[in-house]
């Protein structure tokens, strides 16, 4: 099969992973920012690898722009680096309104940074518990809209999210919502049976689909499940999935037909609404 783009006028990702050198992908896929253009003002929260800080980022030849700020935490040995980096390498491929938009990394000094457009109503699943009952069905199908655009774009580039919740969808003053957060991200191959197979890492039971929890199986496909899950968590503004149920009752949940599964999420909506 041709190793050409998917489909026209999409261009194909390119694993970090597959690098000799993974500077190398970095390089190739980020800018860097040169320090004093950065101006750190709070901390918003806290990563996987460390601090995340609101802050302004001067832009040559035009006006300072909100930023999000995520921190390298110093003691860090260069695996932390590398998989710290990793996730701006797969960021910085990417060109799309409902994807997080990279902005630039700060490498060439400390602390190590990645720096992203700043969304200023935080995470999908919070802001939709603070707000609840306050939007439309309109709203919030449009919100739905957006995220299933973004996933789309990535379908097409032939990339494999595996980490898809509101938790890991952020919302912007606008109500757009941007998928972000790709640290369990993998490539899906140009074969389009292909799926990403994990031997290893804890899967987050209710967001996953069935084929992934049991298999270790990754695809477009289980993506799409998650997507589902999703459309849970916004039309119940926030609510958790499955409610109470254990993760083995989830699981048990999961393996019902498609068809029980739909009337489940239908007779949910009639109560809701």
């Amino acid at each position: 099969m041709s190793s050409t783009v998917p489909f026209p006028g999409v261009k194909t990702y390119v694993d970090p992973d597959t690098y000799e050198d993974p500077t190398q992908a970095v390089h190739e896929f980020t800018k860097e920012i040169d320090p004093p253009r950065i101006r750190i003002e709070r901390v918003i929260g806290a990563g996987e690898f460390g601090e995340v800080c609101s802050g302004r980022l001067r832009t040559p030849g035009k006006k300072e722009i909100a930023v999000a700020i995520k921190t390298l935490k110093g003691g860090y040995v260069e695996h932390q680096r590398r998989d710290f980096l990793r996730e701006a390498s797969i960021m910085g491929q990417f060109d799309h309104p409902n994807i997080i938009r990279l902005e630039g990394v700060v490498t060439k000094s400390r602390p190590v940074m990645i720096v992203v457009e700043y969304m200023e109503n935080g995470s999908l699943d919070s802001f939709l518990r603070q707000h609840d009952g306050h939007f439309t069905v309109i709203q919030l199908v449009g919100m739905l809209r957006g995220i299933a655009s973004g996933m789309k774009y990535l379908s097409d580039m032939g990339y494999i999210h595996r980490d898809l919740a509101a938790r890991n969808t952020l919302v912007n003053s606008n109500l757009v919502c941007k998928v972000s957060d790709f640290g369990l991200s993998r490539v899906l191959e140009d074969d389009p049976e292909a799926a990403y197979t994990t031997t290893g890492g804890k899967i987050p039971i209710r967001w996953t689909a069935p084929e992934a929890i049991a298999y270790r199986k990754f695809s477009s496909a289980s993506d799409a499940w998650s997507y589902g899950i999703v459309m849970w968590e916004v039309m119940s503004y926030g609510e958790r999935p499955y409610w109470e149920m254990s993760n083995q009752d989830v699981s048990i949940m999961q393996n019902f037909s498609w068809m029980t599964k739909n009337m489940y999420i239908y007779l949910f909506l009639l109560k809701r609404f």
